[in-house]
């Protein structure tokens, strides 16, 4: 590009250059304020020599149209008026790179990663796009709880990557990061991301479990298949993301972590065209001043009072209690006899036949399906999300979308108990009927601004199979709204 930018130029009158991350090969990533939506950017600028300039930002254009949540989102791609820059959202978290610094990670969790990372890929390659370059830099676990993938298609356009057969070099580049994640270690000739190159015998790279024990047999096999093609030993080859991300559609996903900064945190990192901004350490809280002598006495005369009051309190209810005239004798009905009073009830949890993402409203018709379970396998740190909209009103695109939960059998609903965000903002129906579509499940409950655990409790009786957690309004997310559930338990009731 022929104008020159440097820290505080202004893009679009809206996005402003504060910081450069990386400069490299005439390609210059930055760290930029949205001024409209007060929200950091990653913005890409390019030098005037700069000779791809038109394949990144056409790239660029056709990554905005990608809609799975796990991609990083581009905003705005242009190039006109010897300007050219792309502006793609501000990713925090830690790379796996940064994840692998203390040693492999557990075997499911480094499997859960790749396999979110599979199914995001996949959808890409549904509209024609590819990654072609995947390294440890490119797989992000956010502050948010969610993997990203940074750089599809950009990134391969930036360093002028072409091949083809695009399905199997992304189904090798995430068989190496599963590699990576088992390991410790870069199934290549070379170190990467700060990882060592993998050991090899006769020439050929060790598979994981002969680098690490306890490496399960079923993801030492997942990963010959798609990037040791010498280990096979027969089995045919994944040769696409599609099939990757069926290899592992039973493992778990993953799950926060609690971090520990014993030692300092790893340096940021990024790829070439997104910006990655490592999760900064928790800070140190000095422990409050213990109080006074002063202080204690008083604290030690309230709770006297307190204790006195309660006990007088207790002793006039008691006595007014026993001064209350009984029944009379001859009253066949007294409050004696169990018939004359309500039996007591109390709420019993069901255990739901399945999960679904419900998205009746939308052009697909699906909303996360993979997820859904999560939202009811009783686990706290596991949940079931929508995808991103553009507004708290679902992008003004339909309605409503929500969790749908099959119990099995028509059941009587007595109490709905869903676990939210923390953010509120979130306008929920619970909704409940026999049949799994939106006209025969009835609204019965509605909660509004919520967040956290939020109960739902029917006005009336109200019983079906289906229960479904119905988002007409979504909270705020990372300059985005998304709703995300979870833990759902329904209850009915029964006999105390």
């Amino acid at each position: 590009m022929s104008t020159a930018v440097q820290p505080g130029t202004r893009l679009a009158e809206r996005f402003r250059l504060e910081d450069r991350v990386t400069e490299s090969d005439g390609a210059t990533l930055w760290k930029a304020i949205d001024e409209i939506l007060a929200r950091p950017v990653a913005v890409l600028t390019f030098s005037p020599g700069f000779e791809r300039v038109t394949e990144v930002v056409t790239a660029a254009r056709a990554a905005s149209r990608l809609t799975d949540p796990r991609i990083t989102q581009v905003f705005d791609a242009a190039h006109d008026d010897g300007l050219a820059y792309v502006v793609s959202e501000w990713v925090t978290g830690e790379s796996l790179a940064d994840l692998l610094a203390a040693g492999p990670l557990d075997p499911e969790r480094a499997a859960g990663l790749v396999a979110e990372a599979s199914e995001a890929l996949a959808h890409a390659h549904e509209k024609g796009l590819h990654h072609l370059c995947l390294r440890p830099s490119h797989l992000v676990w956010t502050t948010g709880n969610t993997v990203k993938v940074l750089g599809v298609a950009v990134d391969a356009s930036l360093a002028g990557l072409t091949t083809d057969n695009p399905a199997l070099d992304d189904a090798e580049g995430l068989g190496r990061l599963l590699y990576a994640g088992l390991t410790g270690h870069w199934p290549g000739d070379e170190e990467e991301g700060g990882l060592p190159a993998a050991p090899m015998i006769d020439g050929h790279f060790c598979t994981p479990r002969q680098v690490t024990a306890g490496v399960p047999g079923y993801l030492d096999t997942i990963t010959s298949r798609a990037c040791l093609p010498e280990s096979r030993r027969g089995q045919s080859s994944l040769t696409s993301p599609a099939e990757m991300a069926e290899a592992l559609s039973d493992v778990p996903r993953p799950v926060p972590l609690a971090l520990s900064y014993s030692s300092p945190p790893p340096s940021v990192s990024a790829s070439p065209s997104e910006g990655l901004e490592e999760k900064a350490p928790p800070t140190w809280t000095p422990p409050p001043r213990p109080p006074s002598k002063v202080n204690r006495i008083l604290m030690t005369l309230v709770v006297l009072l307190v204790i006195v009051a309660v006990g007088f309190g207790a002793w006039t209810i008691g006595r007014n209690l026993g001064t209350q005239s009984s029944p009379s004798a001859g009253n066949s009905t007294g409050s004696s006899d169990p018939a004359s009073q309500p039996s007591a009830a109390q709420n019993v949890a069901l255990k739901p036949a399945g999960a679904d993402g419900f998205d009746p409203l939308g052009d697909d018709r699906s909303e996360h399906p993979e997820m859904a379970a999560q939202a009811i396998d009783g686990k706290p740190n596991t949940f079931w999300q929508t995808t991103y909209y553009n507004s708290a009103e679902l992008g003004r695109l339909k309605d409503g979308v929500g969790l749908l939960i099959d119990m099995g059998k028509q059941v009587q609903v007595s109490q709905v108990v869903a676990t939210l965000a923390e953010t509120p903002g979130s306008t929920v129906e619970l909704r409940v009927g026999n049949s799994p579509s939106l006209d025969a499940l009835k609204p019965v409950a509605t909660q509004k601004d919520v967040s956290g655990k939020v109960t739902f409790t029917p006005s009336s009786p109200a019983s079906g199979q289906y229960v479904l957690i119905w988002f007409t309004r979504l909270p705020a997310e990372e300059g985005r709204f998304r709703g995300t559930i979870y833990d759902v338990v329904v209850h009915s009731p029964g006999s105390a």
